[in-house]
């Protein structure tokens, strides 16, 4: 069984994350008719039974008052990582037609303190703050050249996860589309054009090779040549740096089916002075946001 997706969601201090992440193929389309609808969830869990969780959680804005209710779980083989006691973060994702909303389930779930302190991950993830300076971490990029976080410093640096090979549209793919869209913003203002700059970070270096990267940015740029990338750089982590990384940006990767990897997602908006200014978990951020957030500070 592959984990589902892992979402970190910001808090004060670091946390002892679930890497539950997920890049699956086993997502069904919606019928005709029908929404999907997420919703942050903030709680705590008072009993586990099965595949089903119950959580005393805080009011849904948009949804539901605070209240308790049993919750089945996207992917049940987490279950037995969840204690009661547990504080947690989630996302309540259910489907809304004409008879209203069904089929609640939670996804992207990570505990932000544990009941039992003995229960300990198998990694410890930064939970990416603003403010937070990030690390002068070195990358390989589509050249098959060596760049680093720091060689930014002094433009806004918009900074996303992803691979090459995955599968689902709603993931990376929809990165880089959103990525795309922004690059063309931003194009449009050469003022701020010239104090911005994209970087894609793939977190599968033994695939994901100079090459391979060239070709996929070069979809998605739609550019080729000298020009392709003179705004957009597609890079990769040695596998030595590849844990310090993801662990920084928040991001869990985890061995999948069919050679896919399960992972989360994590976009981060990078001020001139090397500092985050905002981070986007989940992949319901919007492009045109996400741009004039990132037109705004490089004018300021």
């Amino acid at each position: 069984m592959t984990r589902n997706s892992l979402s970190l969601l910001l808090c004060a201090c670091l946390l002892m994350a679930l890497p539950v992440a997920g890049c699956r193929k086993t997502n069904q389309p919606a019928t005709a008719g029908q929404a999907t609808k997420r919703f942050p969830l903030r709680g705590k869990v008072i009993g586990i039974n099965g595949a089903t969780v119950t959580v005393a959680h805080e009011a849904i804005p948009g949804f539901m008052e605070a209240m308790t209710m049993p919750y089945k779980l996207k992917n049940p083989g987490i279950a037995s990582e969840l204690h009661p006691g547990d504080r947690i973060t989630a996302t309540l994702i259910v489907q809304q037609d004409d008879g209203g909303y069904h089929d609640a389930v939670l996804d992207d779930i990570v505990i932000v303190a544990q009941a039992q302190p003995d229960t300990r991950p198998t990694a410890q993830y930064h939970v990416p703050a603003p403010g937070d300076r990030v690390p002068d971490f070195r990358l390989v990029n589509q050249n098959g050249r060596a760049i680093h976080t720091s060689q930014f410093r002094g433009k806004v640096l918009l900074v996303t996860f992803i691979y090459t090979r995955c599968p689902l549209a709603d993931y990376c793919p929809r990165m880089s589309r959103n990525f795309a869209e922004i690059d063309r913003a931003l194009a449009a203002d050469p003022a701020v054009y010239a104090k911005t700059h994209l970087l894609s970070i793939s977190f599968d270096p033994a695939f994901d090779t100079p090459s391979v990267l060239r070709d996929y940015g070069e979809a998605y740029t739609g550019e080729s040549g000298k020009d392709a990338f003179r705004h957009w750089d597609f890079a990769a982590p040695s596998a030595k740096d590849l844990a310090a990384i993801t662990h920084y940006f928040g991001v869990g990767v985890t061995p999948g089916e069919d050679n896919t990897l399960t992972h989360s997602l994590s976009t981060v908006v990078i001020g001139k002075d090397g500092r985050i200014l905002a981070w986007y978990p989940t992949n319901d951020w919007k492009p045109a946001e996400l741009a004039a957030e990132v037109r705004r500070s490089a004018r300021g």
